[in-house]
């Protein structure tokens, strides 16, 4: 049976004490990857609410403890698939969904991982938080066995769950919205949680002021539709021809962030798009200047738009999960899937000047307006751990997002597979 796990005492988190009162020493271990900027990005932002609740966090990249570089290769190879042969990728994608386990050689590298975490562990360590799938997979085995007494926390960066994300032993698996909860329960975990999104505090909804001072300080028109085309930190998939449907449906001019693809950046200057940009640290500045986000993967860009009032749009999707998390935000009425390119511009119109936008933008930042979040979820987890050698078990309870307070179980899985609210 799937449970929803109990309210956070948010008193207690924000004390770091436990129901005696009394301090609840240790810290917190949290276990991501650098793959891409979405599982690292998810970690850095738990890990500095944690501190800010007083809660000592130590950061760990999960390719690190597997053996003899093979985490880096595995890394690079997914790189170089969505790169150069999305077909294949999409086709892997497939297989491990239907498997919904890893391969024998995923499981023999976890099998070196886990001996490697454990030797790692601090001895006052209260909980472990995964932010990648396969790190989740390794900690849960370890859980079920015996061998790790703390509480292990998965939190799930995407909004559709492949079922890597789910592993036996998990504790808890938390989620940003209902939809993911829902699908995580359908793959068997053990305890969801709607805890929201981690975004960094300074994506915020910018009013006319921030908006021109936005555009001035990267030399973007002061009174042009502005659509924002993302594509991660490797800046990978259909970037160029995206870009140049946009600049041609005469609805926005493209502003494209290519991230590390440096390649990409000069190929886009070639053909003519004006406004384009490497790597960029003033992320908030600039959707604070654009009108749309355009995205292909409805990772943690999407999140962070969500948080900016800006209305998002998933077109040309890369394979795999950026397809299935295109197709849960739009399930959940958070972005549309442009699916047929002759709709882009109609499209892309209502979401800046139409009620879809206004709708899309009211549902983004409603995301954020529950409170506690995830950090106070692992924090009950750490202090129940500390208090007691009984494991922390979540509490069966409804959703503790807003919108979905009352919502039985049954109805968030029906969700999952098609409706939305």
């Amino acid at each position: 049976m799937s449970y929803i796990a109990s309210p956070v005492d948010a008193d207690a988190a924000a004390h770091h004490t436990g129901p005696s009162g009394q301090p609840a020493p240790g810290r917190v271990v949290v276990v991501s990857a650098s793959v891409g900027a979405g599982h690292d990005g998810a970690a850095d932002q738990l890990g500095r609410r944690l501190t800010a609740l007083g809660w000592p966090v130590e950061r760990w990249d999960f390719l690190d403890l597997l053996p003899a570089r093979t985490g880096q290769l595995m890394c690079g190879s997914y790189h170089r698939m969505l790169a150069l042969a999305p077909s294949l990728y999409q086709r892997i994608h497939d297989t491990t969904e239907r498997a919904g386990r890893p391969g024998a050689l995923q499981r023999a590298l976890l099998g070196r991982a886990q001996s490697r975490l454990l030797r790692r562990l601090p001895a006052d360590t209260r909980a472990v938080v995964s932010t990648y799938p396969l790190a989740g997979q390794a900690l849960g085995a370890l859980r079920r066995s015996g061998r790790l007494s703390v509480p292990v926390i998965t939190y799930l960066t995407d909004f559709s769950v492949h079922p890597l994300w789910v592993a036996p032993g998990v504790d808890v698996h938390l989620a940003a919205h209902a939809i993911p909860a829902a699908e995580a329960a359908g793959h068997g975990a053990a305890g969801t949680l709607v805890a929201g999104p981690l975004v960094d505090e300074r994506f915020t909804p910018a009013g006319a002021v921030e908006r021109r001072a936005a555009r001035a300080r990267f030399g973007l028109p002061a009174d042009e539709r502005l659509a924002l085309l993302v594509a991660g930190s490797w800046g990978v998939g259909e970037v160029a021809r995206v870009a140049a449907e946009v600049r041609d449906s005469g609805t926005a001019l493209p502003v494209v962030v290519c991230g590390r693809n440096e390649a990409l950046r000069r190929r886009l200057l070639a053909a003519g798009i004006r406004h384009v940009y490497g790597w960029v640290a003033d992320m908030p500045g600039l959707m604070h200047a654009a009108d749309v986000l355009v995205q292909n993967a409805g990772g943690l860009t999407s999140l962070e738009a969500f948080a900016s009032g800006l209305p998002v749009a998933g077109y040309r999707c890369l394979p795999g999960h950026g397809r299935t998390n295109a197709a849960a935000l739009d399930r959940a009425g958070l972005a549309v899937w442009i699916r047929d390119p002759e709709r882009l511009a109609a499209v892309l119109a209502e979401l800046m000047d139409g009620p879809r936008g206004r709708g899309q933008r009211a549902a983004g930042l409603a995301l954020f307006a529950s409170p506690g979040g995830p950090a106070h979820a692992v924090v009950r987890a750490a202090v129940s751990a500390s208090v007691s050698a009984a494991p922390w078990i979540p509490a069966p309870r409804d959703v503790q997002d807003p919108a979905y307070r009352t919502a039985p179980l049954g109805t968030l899985t029906d969700l999952a597979q098609g409706g939305h609210r």
